[in-house]
């Protein structure tokens, strides 16, 4: 497969032009003729006219790749070589969403021939790819596993708005289902990825490897995010403790926020579902999950103790939070856990004003039912920089000041104005 993908006698399609798919679509492109195949017209026009739909990629990034752009299944009868690349979100009730993955593995397995290779690069629990997808693919195709089709996963670790830790300079995790796929779906991936490829043994390995990346990072920070309730309590600064604690070679630099996104925020319930059926309840990860989730409506609780404190009436309140995005530097809504803070304040009566530089209003509309405020007040009671866009870090004090009524509040969740706010009540996580 290897050997007929780079002498053109192949032909590789990504599944899913997200902001997983899209890259790795465009760099297989610069290399060999490459399907890029999404459900939805809409951003598939986009792609053709050089635009990322997740505004990640610039248009230079298109250029001198060898990409069909298509939502039309036919025009998968011609590939040999799957790279999956779709959502796998979680539902209302934390559970996997396998819906996408396994719509994709059944237009997958309606075109794929036998001798086809399918490499799934959606994060799912141990075992979800050869226990809830193969079976997908053999009965939508007829065709055996193994003996006349081909299966790996090799995890995204793509980090949206780093421009340094790229797809093509962090180090690949591939897996195949027998020796000789494994080995093949190395390859082409070093193709593409400079760092290198580090070959998993199994499938299930590089699917635990993946999993256990974010959630990891999810239990580091919601230790960080109990320590700042508790300091809270003692009346001194999460931020401060750890830049004194961090001065110790060996101190994990993690620290407290708003844990939201399609990754950290999500990959653990994969996890903790697999491990119920097991027999298992994680309770470290529950609890960090828990911790994490609960944060949204935390800063808001204290908000309104805040403003109990300074004598302002809860519904003549106006608060205005600058940031909606799940992280700096992106466009990306899903999961946000800012809206959290908003709907809690809401609930109190207070009035909340929402910006973002990044955030797409229409999309805000759809996917949380709030208009985002066009023109800024002078009167808010609260000024909340919820997320640290790089187009709010030369603000200074006096912008906000300008913004506010007397007396006004200046919730910093990030830390990232400490020592720069002196005459605005301060308050950070």
């Amino acid at each position: 497969m290897y050997n007929k993908l780079v002498n053109n006698e192949a032909k590789l399609a990504v599944i899913g032009l997200g902001y997983v798919g899209l890259p790795i679509a465009l760099e297989f492109a610069k290399k060999m003729p490459v399907i890029g195949f999404d459900i939805k017209e809409d951003r598939i026009e986009m792609m053709r006219n050089k635009i990322d739909p997740s505004r990640e990629l610039e248009s230079e990034a298109f250029e001198g790749c060898d990409i069909k752009f298509t939502a039309n299944i036919e025009d998968l009868r011609e590939v040999d070589f799957y790279i999956i690349a779709v959502p796998t979100p979680i539902d209302d009730h934390n559970l996997p969403d396998m819906g996408p993955v396994i719509k994709a593995s059944e237009t997958v397995g309606k075109v794929m021939k036998e001798g086809d290779y399918i490499v799934y690069e959606s994060t799912v629990y141990p075992g979800a790819t050869e226990e809830d997808c193969v079976p997908v693919l053999e009965k939508e195709s007829g065709l055996k596993y193994i003996n006349q089709f081909k299966v790996g996963f090799s995890p995204e670790r793509i980090n949206p708005g780093d421009k340094v830790n790229t797809l093509t300079t962090i180090v690949k995790v591939s897996s195949g289902c027998d020796e000789e796929s494994a080995e093949n779906i190395a390859k082409v991936y070093e193709l593409v990825v400079k760092a290198g490829v580090h070959r998993a043994s199994s499938i299930k390995v590089a699917e635990a490897s993946k999993i256990i990346e974010n959630t990891q990072r999810d239990i580091n920070i919601a230790f960080m995010n109990e320590l700042s309730i508790i300091f809270n309590r003692m009346d001194i600064n999460t931020f401060e403790v750890l830049e004194a604690a961090g001065t110790k070679w060996n101190f994990l630099k993690f620290f407290p926020g708003l844990v939201g996104g399609h990754c950290i925020g999500v990959d653990p319930y994969y996890l903790t579902h697999k491990a119920k059926q097991l027999g298992y309840h994680a309770q470290m990860i529950n609890s960090g999950r828990f911790i994490n989730d609960s944060m949204g409506g935390y800063v808001a609780k204290q908000i309104v103790k805040k403003l109990v404190k300074a004598g302002k009436h809860i519904q003549n309140s106006k608060v205005l939070i600058m940031g909606i995005t799940f992280k700096e530097d992106v466009s990306d809504i899903r999961n946000s856990k800012v809206v959290d803070v908003y709907r809690e304040l809401l609930s109190y009566g207070v009035k909340v004003d929402v910006v973002d530089p990044y955030a797409d209003p229409e999309e805000i509309k759809e996917e949380y039912q709030f208009e985002m405020t066009k023109n800024l007040s002078n009167d808010y009671d609260v000024v909340i920089v919820a997320v640290s866009h790089d187009k709010y870090l030369n603000l200074d004090e006096n912008y906000f000041e300008s913004l506010t009524s007397d007396n006004a509040l200046f919730v910093d969740i990030k830390g990232i104005f400490r020592d720069k706010i002196n005459r605005l009540d301060y308050w950070s996580l």
